[in-house]
């Protein structure tokens, strides 16, 4: 299995602020993730600190 956690570094807040943006999502994901079977087909979207669609997580099979 794959864990891919992708984001668009397009939005507006990550381009005012690309460091603090991917850090807040690298750090709610990685307190969230607990409420979430760690097996293929789990993820979400990820959304930027202006609640715009950023990317998403996924886990996928081989």
């Amino acid at each position: 299995m794959k864990f891919i956690f992708e984001v668009d570094m397009n939005t507006e807040a990550m381009k005012v602020d690309p460091e603090a943006e991917l850090g807040r999502a690298l750090r709610y994901w990685a307190g969230n993730l607990k409420n979430y079977p760690m097996e293929a087909g789990a993820g979400e979207d990820i959304f930027d600190s202006e609640y715009k669609a950023a990317g998403s997580w996924a886990i996928v099979g081989d």
